[in-house]
């Protein structure tokens, strides 16, 4: 204690002891001077104490480390190295960061979360698999890696060292690292054995591990596991050892502990069928798995865990019989601890029942005699040497007894099974080296500690000297290579305690010899002797069971007679020794458990003394397990005793901070002067630093490589800094405040000139709004004055104006009243004789209008039907509601002139009444003057007259009547009528919206499902693509790999004298990928045929394509006569229906008449697709015979070709029973078109309405329809609808909605019918699904039976009939077409041939007599002298072709010619093949060409510009083969003369599918060198190099920086070096004429690549994760978007690869303090997940004390706000991802016969033709 504290100032931060948390922090209040007996301090709780210090002693306080240096990955990093320091930044690191890895020099400390992490998976191997260990974070991958790597380069065998209390993980840590070598150094072989080593740990727990009130699933034994490896470091084999299993266990348990896992599981699967023999229940029937109380443990499930077990088993060969034979005696176990013994009356006997039913099960499942196995349980011998006796035992000696021989079963079954395990993992092949695995228990101390804690203290003891020993020799060479004097360092060693133990005449020699000394102790003897009775073990050695008896016939020395105590038993023995025992046998002599754990562990440290070790201490954070809890007493007891905190002490009595030049010049140079920058020596400027700012030399030492310091130097040089940088940055708060007070002045000064400025105007502009205001006043005075004497005049006129105007008025009104009395005169006369005339018209219009209201009422009543049946389409509705629309306003219009007509009558009417009255007074004044004048004859005449006008008056009257009831009537009528239309009109309107919302809402669904299915398809596309690819990159793998094995294989058998096979022997046949017949699967039976006699029927034999793809179409022809069987079942059903009705329609009889003719043609499609089939069998069957008969008189085996005859002869007897079917059903659609046309003679008037003279033809649906909607709009024309329907337009908009609603109804129908059928076709396609499914599970079942060697053969079977019944399903669906367009192209070739031979004909006779002589010159063709694009060469020479255009071809040849020529000659040479239509040559020129691209790829499997030209070439002949293919899809852009060189004969689409698959391996080829040569930049250039520089700072390093600290410059890349390479592959793709789309997705791929690596390092990198670090990336970033806009290539998607990594670069630049910063953070990083973003949160580090650290509560916000998100639960990204590739059509312009082929291709032989 006490280091550093010469003199310490106020606000020093210290650590002192604590009670409860072992050490607190705490702060100085008062300056400490030399000679204070106690020092003033603050606690964090704000609490003062005043803390007594021992002055004579100098026993001050330990230091606090600066809050920069918490949390570092490696505890050397730290400046203070003590106890306090180091569990407060295990503390900070577990608790705050959640990380549970941190180094301690060399030990990784492990902390043990009780929880899952997602950091163990596939992409966390691959991420650490060939890092430095001290460039990545704390993790047991990196231990794992560390240990390859040393193992591969210093080639020594290393050892990893796994320690710790029960509960802290060991295990977890011991299988991890297991995992990593099996995955890292996978076997090269096909025998799995990294797959076994796995296996190998369920069974081991299974077996040696239980639950204790530590630990769950705690190992109960110690465990060695050596992995080994070949010469190519690949994992060949591996061995286990084991140490001290705890037998006790077996038959005693603590409370709340539980046995061995192996019992609980067994009885978990009790309820089995196949072990039903064994008898068991539940764990809690037993005694044996009771006595612990609960049998369970919570998350665990014991009969899952049981089937692992038993299918680790079985992956490591164990054989059923053997397993069940385990099982049995694990059961047996169980039944001996639950046998019921019953003490007798004297206590010195006792016995067992033979009834008792377990004893029973024992003795059954051992196959021992129950009644021997009864009696030697309760007896023992005992022999002297005159004689032996038979003694009985006690009650509790026959329970040791018992319990004995039960541990002893389970031990030596035990040992049994780690044999077989080794024996699975051994390997008959060399080993190289090996890594080994040690996990062993740690020291255990228990309140009643027995022989079992003493032997696994004593070996702790050993490995912690062990330990020590390599920590003060890494110090010591450490400090030699760098040539720092070297001083002892006094350091606690435990050889006195060791030797206690196993010295000569130690503890271990006593308890095997027995001496006379007493010990007090907990049956130490008996379980040093760990013995069973002779007799028990003399009748398991009598069993019926092989392995029962193998178990105890392999043991040489069985055990001597003693009894052995359980676990923690309280029984004290007092033991003196007074003689030496008898000799009973030669049995009796072995080795004791002690001595054996002795021999057993010096073997082991010779071992790892022989091999590098790596230590791994686990550490158990609390008792409670509770998860992410720190309990720092516990830990720290644990840092005392498993050596970490030794590792510490022994680096601070040395220089435990070290720095490298660079490193230190990079941190500390804001403390050099700027006078010695100048110097270019970092070594020179380092030591001038230090020697001025620190005096004491002894402080520090300047190593070779490194800068060496003492304990705090590095906190004081830290200070220092910090000083440095608080002086700075005080000068530039001065001088930004400055500067702002300056700012500030000036906007106060510039404000108030402008508040002065606006003052001085707004009192000018209050002057000139007085002036303004004083003449505006003027003027309104002006004015008003005016306007007064103005007004004044105006009265004065007024009235005499309307003085004049009244009084001319009068005189005009007089004149105009007498003008009025003569004009109503007039009037009146006119009136009179008006409505005489009008009398006589109504008379006569309302008698019209009867009857034309009775003849329009039975018309109309007659259309009304016609338009309630026929209106009913959605058309017509649409224009009858235009038009009623229209009609209504004209009626409401017309109705409104009516009323005012109505009016005006009324009017007149009353006008004429008042007329007629006055009339008739005027009459009576007349009468009565002239009755006055004349005598009474004339009165007598008048009088009549009189009578005679009022008869005519009254029957006006009574007609006037008439009119009005008739106008009500009429009116009241019309309004019903328009009423009536308006509610039709609506309702109409309401249908006409319906069926629009149908419509539309149908037109919607159609088009979201379209749209839906179009997504979907274009995602399964891609994922097709993407699986696709991955075959073909795994079938290249396997390919690769079976090249290796057979070049192995040919190496292995080569003789003496070196034979070897013809250089020039093709391989073809295994390199193709083509074999045998399946290049012609798509063509006819024919082709097929052809194929087998072309290439050998004996290779055709072998592949059953052809026979598997006719029982396809035999299986289809099956399906789809049941379909044709139903269709025809649903249309006689429907006929018999239509024939029942009274009124059956003219359209369905159509729609009869189609389906008949397409039954015909379904059947007549069906007959000639039997036919062929069976033409195709008979013709297999013949070419299988001569086969089977040639095959006969050679080697091979007949049975198959039989077996093959029979299946075709059953497939011929299918076929004909599918013709018998296809005539039955014939008869069957000419019944049902018999009884079709009888149902139409029955009602021969059904289509007399619309009847034509075509009516007989077939006529489409839809033109029927139209023509009748024609028809019924020109009879529509034609017709009167009164004055309701006057031009008829309501006629013919209910004639279009009737069409338009029968029209909606038939495609209803059709739909329903269309659904119908696709639901059919979906159930039968779940059926086929079903039967698939079953299937499945069958041959997953018969798998499961077999053997691992024949799993995996029979699923490669598996796998390619899968392939191949997916290959058929693909190539049927072409075969049609292609089928079709061969037909068609032969025919039309037939028919030009005959054309050309017939005008060739023509002109030469004419041309004979006409001019003989012009014949011969048109027979010498001028133009066959003319290149036409094909090149010619013989058989013999198409080896010397390949060889020197594809095998011995370098691109640099072709520097200055055209890209992709070797393409260009390849297609020339096919298509002169072609063209002289030998199909032979095709195939073979092909064949060669891609084995030789395969080859050439194989040798320059690192050759960038090799794979680049060989990839643009490959897809060059691709896109030939497709542009000269005569497929018009291919040729849209061809020109003429290009369509001139297109394939004439054959059809190459199979080759196009090869030379995509070559193309695709190739890319994959490519995209694996770039990323090589790429890979290594990445880290380097986008985290670690200063493209700005300055920015980023180097914290202080611990040891694990020391192995990968590296110069200034040395190895190092910056991102010029990425952006250098870019170009490089650019320009080599570019050069080489590979497509733009497929350099677009390369450069996408690359990138993709660039940020999963960086963004990977960067989540497994603290260092790395900065604010300045963020900006580093961004910056990088932006220059890799600019490179990619300089190339044109930033449309390729490779930016938006680039998302998450700019994503990941914000988050470190953004604040992260305030619930608005989380939010912020939420929406921005879309593209990370969950765990990503708060994993770089946990990570992030400031590098300066100015920065602060990322709160918990903080990161717990995050968390809750991304809650909802579905995220995948993977940290790192998959960097070995690609993207699937696509080859876009990428036709050339160039012709065939303008290409010229240079000199220097060699290719002589190849002649223009």
């Amino acid at each position: 204690m006490g280091a550093g504290w010469e003199v310490k100032l106020k606000y020093t931060r210290v650590w002192i002891p604590d009670p409860d948390e072992v050490w607190c922090s705490a702060e100085l209040t008062k300056d400490y001077k030399e000679g204070d007996k106690c020092l003033q301090l603050r606690l964090e709780d704000e609490t003062t104490r005043e803390y007594s210090i021992d002055v004579q002693n100098n026993q001050l306080p330990f230091l606090r480390n600066p809050d920069i240096l918490v949390g570092e990955n490696d505890l050397t990093a730290l400046s203070y190295l003590h106890e306090p320091a180091v569990l407060h930044n295990l503390k900070v690191r577990f608790l705050e960061s959640n990380h549970i890895y941190t180094y301690c020099g060399i030990v990784l400390v492990a902390i043990n979360p009780y929880e899952q992490l997602p950091i163990y998976g596939q992409d966390v191997i691959y991420a650490y698999s060939g890092q430095n260990m001290g460039d990545m974070d704390p993790h047991i991958f990196a231990v794992a890696e560390e240990a390859y790597k040393q193992m591969a380069r210093d080639e020594k065998n290393q050892s990893i060292i796994v320690s710790g209390e029960s509960g802290a993980g060991k295990t977890v840590s011991a299988k991890y690292s297991m995992r990593y070598f099996a995955t890292v150094g996978g076997s090269a072989s096909d025998t799995n054995i990294e797959e076994k080593v796995l296996a190998s740990s369920p069974i081991m727990e299974a077996i040696g591990n239980a639950k204790t009130t530590r630990n769950d699933n705690s190992s109960r034994f110690g465990k060695y596991i050596q992995i080994g490896f070949d010469k190519r470091y690949h994992i060949i084999g591996a061995n286990m050892r084991t140490y001290l299993l705890e037998k006790s266990r077996v038959v005693f348990q603590a409370d709340d502990e539980r046995n061995y896992h192996i019992f609980y599981q067994l009885c978990a699967a009790s309820s089995l069928p196949e072990f039903k023999e064994l008898a068991l229940t539940c764990a809690e029937d037993f005694f044996y798995t009771s006595q612990g109380g609960d049998t369970c443990i919570e998350g665990v499930d014991d009969a899952e865990d049981f089937e692992k077990t038993r299918q680790a088993f079985t992956l490591l060969g164990v054989r059923e019989s053997h397993q069940m034979s385990i099982f049995k005696i694990i059961a047996s176990i169980l039944h001996l601890g639950s046998v019921e013994i019953q003490s007798e009356r004297d206590g010195d006997s006792c016995s067992i029942s033979p009834q008792d039913e377990h004893l029973s099960n024992f003795c059954r499942l051992l196959g021992v005699e129950q009644s021997q196995m009864e009696h030697w349980l309760c007896h023992r011998k005992l022999v002297t040497t005159s004689e032996t006796y038979v003694k009985t035992m006690s009650l509790q000696q026959v329970v040791n007894a018992r319990n004995a021989l039960a541990k002893h079963i389970y031990a030596q079954l035990f040992a049994w099974i780690v044999e077989h395990i080794n024996k699975a993992l051994h390997t008959s092949l060399k080993q190289h080296s090996f890594i080994g695995v040690l996990d062993i228990y740690g020291f255990e101390t228990f309140e009643v500690n027995s022989f079992e804690q003493f032997c696994i203290n004593y070996a702790n003891e050993k490995l912690q000297q062990q330990f020590n020993l390599h920590v003060f020799k890494l110090e010591q060479e450490e400090y030699m290579k760098e040539q720092i004097p070297w001083t002892l360092i006094d350091f606690y060693d435990n050889q006195p305690c060791i030797d206690l133990i196993e010295a000569k005449l130690g503890i271990l020699d006593l308890l095997d010899e027995e001496c006379k000394v007493e010990y007090l102790s907990d049956g130490f003897l008996e379980k040093n002797r760990d013995t069973v009775y002779e007799e028990q073990i003399n009748i398991l050695k009598a069993s019926k069971f092989p392995l029962v008896a193998d178990l105890f016939h392999d043991d040489k020395d069985p055990p001597a007679a003693t009894t052995t105590s359980g676990k923690g038993s309280s029984a004290k023995i007092n033991i003196r020794s007074a003689r030496p025992p008898l000799k009973t046998s030669n049995k009796e002599h072995k080795k004791t458990v002690g001595h054996q754990f002795r021999t057993s562990l010096h073997l082991l440290m010779e071992t790892l003394n022989a091999t590098t070790p790596h230590y791994v201490r686990c550490i158990k954070p609390n008792d409670e397990k509770l998860p992410f809890h720190f309990d720092p007493k516990r830990v720290v007891q644990q840092l005392r005793a498993c050596g970490v905190l030794e590792t510490i002490r022994i680096s601070a009595a040395g220089y435990p901070s070290r720095w490298a030049y660079h490193d230190f010049f990079n941190r500390y140079r804001v403390l050099v002067k700027k006078q010695e920058l100048a110097n270019t020596d970092k070594k020179a400027i380092c030591r001038s630093v230090l020697e001025n700012l620190i005096k004491d030399p002894d402080k520090f030492q300047f190593g070779r490589t490194k800068i060496f310091f003492r304990a705090g130097q590095v906190a004081y040089l830290e200070k220092l800094r910090a000083d440095k940088f608080r002086a700075a940055t005080i000068m530039i708060q001065k001088t930004v405040r400055g500067w702002l007070q300056r700012v500030k002045y000036h906007r106060l000064k510039g404000a108030a000139l402008t508040l002065q400025r606006h003052c001085r105007g707004y009192l000018a502009r209050r002057l000139a709004e007085h002036l303004r205001r004083t003449r505006a006043a003027i003027v309104l005075q002006k004015q008003y004055r005016m306007r007064r004497a103005r007004q004044a005049y105006q009265r004065v006129r007024q009235a005499a104006i309307v003085i004049q105007a009244f009084t001319r008025g009068m005189f005009v009104r007089k004149i105009y009243h007498q003008v009025l009395t003569e004009h109503k005169a007039t009037i009146i006369q006119k009136h009179t004789r008006g409505w005489m005339a009008r009398r006589r018209f109504q008379q006569l219009r309302a008698a019209v209008i009867v009857i034309q209201c009775a003849f329009r009422r039975l018309k109309a009543k007659r259309e009304l039907k016609a338009l309630k049946i026929e209106a009913r389409s959605a058309e017509h509705l649409k224009r009858l509601n235009v038009g009623m629309e229209n009609k209504v306003v004209q009626l409401q219009r017309k109705i409104d002139d009516q009323n005012k007509e109505f009016k005006t009558l009324s009017e007149q009417l009353s006008t004429v009444t008042s007329m007629h009255a006055v009339e008739v007074e005027k009459l009576k004044k007349e009468l009565a003057h002239y009755q006055q004048s004349q005598d009474g004859d004339a009165s007598l005449r008048l009088q009549e007259e009189v009578q005679s006008l009022r008869s005519e008056l009254q029957k006006a009257h009574s007609e006037r009547q008439v009119l009005e009831d008739a106008h009500s009537k009429e009116k009241d009528q019309l309004r019903k009528r328009v009423a009536d239309l308006e509610q039709e009109n609506a309702l109409l309107k309401d249908e006409k919206e319906q069926l629009n919302n149908q419509i539309l809402g149908r037109s919607k669904d159609e088009s979201a499902q379209s749209s839906m299915k179009e997504n979907l398809m274009k995602k399964e596309l891609e994922e097709e693509r993407s699986r696709y690819q991955n075959l073909v990159k795994e079938y290249s793998r396997l390919e690769q790999k079976y090249d290796n094995l057979r070049d192995e294989m040919a190496t292995l058998k080569q003789t003496p004298g070196h034979r070897r096979n013809p250089s020039n022997q093709s391989s073809l046949e295994s390199d193709s990928n083509y074999p045998s017949i399946s290049t012609s699967e798509v063509g006819d039976a024919e082709d097929a045929l052809q194929q087998v006699e072309e290439i050998g029927l004996e290779k055709a034999a072998m592949d059953m394509t052809v026979f598997l793809k006719l029982q396809k179409r035999v299986r289809e022809l099956e399906h789809e006569r049941k379909k044709l069987q139903v269709q025809l079942e649903k249309r006689e059903q429907q006929d018999s229906r239509k024939v029942q009705a009274e009124q059956p329609k003219n359209d369905l009889d159509l729609d009869q008449d189609a389906d008949l003719a397409y039954n015909s043609l379904k059947r007549q499609e069906l007959e000639s697709e039997n036919k062929r089939l069976k033409n195709d069998l008979n013709e297999l069957r013949k070419a299988v015979a001569d086969h089977a008969a040639q095959d006969n008189s050679t080697r091979s085996s007949p049975d198959g070709y039989s077996l093959l005859l029979n299946q075709l002869r059953l497939a011929n007897e299918e076929l004909e029973v599918r013709k018998e079917e296809v005539l039955i059903l014939r008869t069957q659609i000419v019944s049902a078109d018999q009884r079709r046309l009888a149902g139409r003679n029955l009602e021969p008037n059904i289509n007399a309405r619309t009847s034509w003279p075509n009516s007989e033809k077939h006529v489409d649906q839809e033109d029927a329809i139209e023509a009748y909607h024609g028809v019924c709009q020109a009879n529509s024309k034609t017709e009167d609808w009164g004055y309701l329907n006057e031009d008829g337009e309501l006629g013919l908009a209910y004639q279009g909605l009737k069409q338009v609603a029968r029209l909606l109804e038939a495609q209803l129908q059709a739909q329903s019918l269309e659904h119908e059928e696709e639901v059919e076709r979906l159930k039968a396609q779940v059926e086929a699904l079903k039967e698939e499914m079953d299937r499945q599970q069958q041959t997953f079942s018969q798998t499961l039976l077999l053997s691992p060697e024949a799993q995996v053969e029979f699923g490669v079977q598996q796998e390619m009939s899968r392939l191949t019944n997916e290959n058929l399903d693909f190539r049927e669906l072409v075969e049609k077409l292609e089928k079709n367009e061969r037909k068609l192209k032969k025919q039309l070739k037939i028919y030009m041939k005959r054309v050309q031979d017939l005008e060739a004909v023509q002109a030469l006779a004419q041309n004979d007599r006409k001019h003989h002589e012009l014949t011969r010159q048109v027979t010498v063709q001028r133009k066959e002298k003319d290149f036409q694009g094909m090149l010619e060469y013989h058989k013999e020479d198409e080896a010397l072709l390949i060889r020197n255009l594809v095998t011995d071809l370098k691109p640099q040849v072709l520097s200055g010619t055209v890209p992709c020529l070797p393409a260009y000659i390849l297609y020339m040479c096919i298509r002169h093949a072609d063209y002289t239509n030998d199909d032979v040559k095709v195939h073979s020129l092909l064949t060669s060409t891609i084995n030789g691209i395969k080859k050439v790829l194989k040798k320059h499997n690192d050759d960038f510009e090799m794979t680049t030209f060989w990839l643009s070439n490959t897809c060059r002949l691709l896109h030939c083969l497709k542009q000269y293919s005569g497929d018009e899809g291919f040729m849209t852009q061809n020109t003429a003369k290009q369509n001139e060189h297109c394939l004439k004969n054959f059809d190459l689409t199979e080759y196009r599918q090869v030379l995509s698959d070559l193309s695709i391996q190739i890319y994959q080829q490519l995209i694996k060198i770039a990323e090589g040569l790429l890979q290594p930049m990445i880290v380097s250039a986008m985290l670690e190099n200063e493209s700005i520089q300055g920015l980023s700072g180097v914290k202080p390093t611990g040891y694990r920086k020391r192995s990968s600290s590296m110069v200034d410059g040395e190895n190092t890349y910056c991102l010029e070096a990425i952006i250098r390479q870019m170009n490089a592959f650019h320009g080599v793709m570019c050069d080489q004429g590979l497509d733009p789309e497929i350099i677009q997705q390369v450069f996408k791929q690359l990138f993709y690549v660039i940020n999963a690596v960086t963004l990977n390092n960067l989540l497994l990198r603290k260092d790395v994760c900065s604010w300045s670090t963020g900006m580093q990336l961004r910056y990088n970033i932006s220059q890799l978007e600019e490179w990619l806009r300089g190339r044109n290539l930033h449309q390729s998607g490779a930016v938006q690869t680039l998302e998450p990594l700019i994503q990941a670069a914000q988050l470190l630049q953004l604040k992260k303090k305030t619930q608005e910063d989380a939010e912020a953070i939420c929406s921005l990083c879309t593209s990370l997940s969950t765990q990503q973003i708060v994993k770089i949160l946990n990570l992030y580090t400031p590098l300066n004390e100015f920065e602060e650290r990322v709160t918990v509560a903080f990161i717990r916000t995050i968390q809750a706000q991304l809650q909802d998100r579905n995220d995948p639960q993977q940290l790192l990204l998959d960097f070995k991802h690609m993207f699937p590739v696509l080859f876009p059509f990428n036709p050339s312009s160039l012709t065939m016969d303008s290409i010229h082929i240079p000199a220097c291709l060699n290719l002589e032989f190849l002649n223009e033709v």
